[in-house]
């Protein structure tokens, strides 16, 4: 069992979860999205049902019957003498107690490119040649190498190839800086709201998390920061400045250089997460990688999974050559290195790069717009800040109901996360992450889902209705 949690510390999870009858069916579906979206790992064991009765405020029948339910559905086990722990996902039977079927939004990524086909034919063609080799490797070949690294200095980061390390994806390369960069206690600056796998990644090595503020509305809070950098120093501190996930957010000028000089002064090795730097919606020019002019050490993360195809498991680090030969010397704890097929495919897709990205561009502009015209019209009250670029809109409730809302919707077929999935320390139950990944047609099916359930979930919550507030004109 890796935790225990306590009644008081459920309930507040749970939020408010009470949106249908039976209530014990509420409560377990309250708890099932927890669990799925990784609040609740698994082997975590679950407080017993007299004291989350009480806590809730409800019957022990309605508690029994919700862990009844739970274990139903392979969510969680319960042993006489040793209470109920949460089960790992591969040992569930279904997913919220039925078949996961309707409108996917939890994953922001894009479908693939539709000339990846072609690209990976164009590599088979040549297929014999990998075939007597051992068919990964460990640092990345020195074709791909070049490729990211010519891309990086057309970008406007002269780079060259003993810069770059080839990784499963950039959350491989995640883990594997906070491994081998991170000793136990810590501590690590990043932002919130912020990538949650990047969070629980460094969380894994042992870091004590430090909360950087940022907001789809007013940027990157700098007093803030600067606080932060000063008092804690650092070791690491992770960013993502460009299309900010989830906000969708961009540095400004002012803001580069205020954290590369905060940095610089606490000795922090910044990590610039980059997977989303070069999907824009709208006709500007896209922001260069943030540059340290030697002020401090920065290390860059990409990948091909929103770009190109997130089944196309490569991302790459770019880092100086010492830093890169620390973590090739203890990658092999963690995997054996990038498939060569993959990485051959890559390398023709990143010399497209001028091809593929108006395509991307495209597509997640006409989500994006579909998406903000159909929620100014269903849902008013809601409030957003349109970004010029990312995958995604955060989108304010105007109250901390986005886990019960995103309960609600799923049983209608919509499957979203809840803020407070993307928050360090708490908070931000009150926005709701909806991307603008799916098609114009999937994202409005969705927009009424939501405005379906949202009278519910906002009159359960003693939601006043604010006057309507249509989403703020592009940042």
């Amino acid at each position: 069992m890796n935790s225990q949690l306590s009644a008081r510390a459920l309930a507040t999870m749970l939020g408010i979860w009470r949106l249908r009858e039976p209530a014990y069916e509420a409560l377990a579906d309250a708890v099932r999205l927890l669990c799925l979206d990784g609040r609740i790992v698994a082997r975590t064991g679950l407080p017993a049902e007299r004291e989350l009765a009480a806590e809730l405020r409800v019957s022990r029948t309605t508690v029994a019957s919700a862990y009844q339910s739970l274990r139903e559905s392979g969510h969680i086990e319960s042993r006489r003498g040793a209470g109920s722990v949460t089960l790992p996902a591969t040992q569930r039977t279904v997913d919220f107690g039925s078949p996961r079927e309707g409108i996917d939004l939890q994953r922001a990524c894009p479908p693939a490119w539709p000339g990846l086909a072609a690209l990976a034919a164009e590599v088979m063609q040549n297929a014999t040649t990998f075939i007597g080799q051992a068919g990964y490797d460990m640092i990345g070949s020195e074709n791909l190498r070049t490729a990211i690294a010519d891309r990086y200095t057309q970008r406007g980061l002269p780079t060259t190839p003993d810069e770059i390390l080839v990784t499963n994806g950039a959350q491989a390369a995640i883990h594997l800086i906070a491994a081998v960069m991170v000793g136990r206690a810590d501590r690590v600056a990043i932002e919130t709201p912020t990538y949650p796998h990047a969070a629980d990644a460094l969380r894994a090595a042992g870091a004590r998390l430090v909360p950087l503020p940022v907001s789809s509305e007013s940027g990157w809070d700098l007093d803030q920061a600067e606080q932060v950098f000063a008092r804690t120093q650092p070791t690491l501190a992770y960013l993502m400045p460009v299309f900010q996930n989830p906000t969708g957010r961009s540095m400004s000028l002012e803001e580069r250089e205020a954290f590369v000089d905060a940095a610089g002064r606490s000795g922090t090795v910044l990590v610039v997460d980059e997977t989303t730097a070069e999907l824009s919606t709208d006709d500007r020019p896209l922001p260069g990688p943030m540059l340290s002019d030697g002020i401090c050490e920065i290390i860059h993360l990409g990948s091909l999974g929103k770009t190109v195809w997130g089944g196309l498991r490569v991302g790459w680090i770019r880092a100086a050559p010492d830093i890169l030969s620390r973590l090739v010397a203890n990658r092999p704890a963690f995997d054996l290195g990038t498939p060569d097929l993959d990485q051959a495919i890559s390398a023709l897709a990143i010399r497209r790069m001028d091809d593929i990205l108006p395509q991307r561009h495209a597509l997640l502009r006409a989500g994006r717009d579909a998406l903000v015209d159909r929620l100014a019209t269903a849902l008013p009250t809601w409030r957003a800040t349109v970004p010029d670029g990312g995958v995604s809109l955060w989108v304010d409730l105007g109250a901390p109901v986005s886990s019960a809302l995103v309960v609600a919707a799923h049983a209608q077929g919509v499957h979203l996360t809840a803020g407070s999935r993307f928050g360090i320390g708490g908070g931000h139950d009150a926005r709701l992450r909806i991307p603008f990944t799916a098609t114009p047609d999937e994202l409005r099916a969705a927009v009424e889902v939501l405005a379906e359930v949202w009278p519910d979930v906002s009159k359960r919550a003693g939601l006043a209705v604010r006057g309507a507030a249509p989403v703020d004109a592009v940042v």
